[in-house]
């Protein structure tokens, strides 16, 4: 799949030496940050949700290891 991303001059030379810094062509740059942000925005939402049900239901459980200790 091809995308085409229009960006000021000064943004396309500030990406293409992050990429370069970081040993990676600019394709692979902006996929791999791209798919970071959408595991944050997912784990934040995870967060969220978590927080929301334990404010509704503020049970919590101690889990106890193998050798018996929480």
């Amino acid at each position: 799949m091809i995308i085409s991303l229009r960006i000021p001059e000064e943004d396309a030379v500030l990406f293409r030496k992050y990429a370069e810094l970081n040993n990676m062509n600019l394709s692979e740059m902006i996929r791999q940050t791209v798919l970071k942000r959408i595991e944050e925005d997912f784990d934040l939402e995870v967060y969220r949700k978590a927080l929301s049900e334990f404010r509704e239901n503020p049970e919590t459980t101690l889990l106890e290891t193998e050798d018996g200790e929480n």
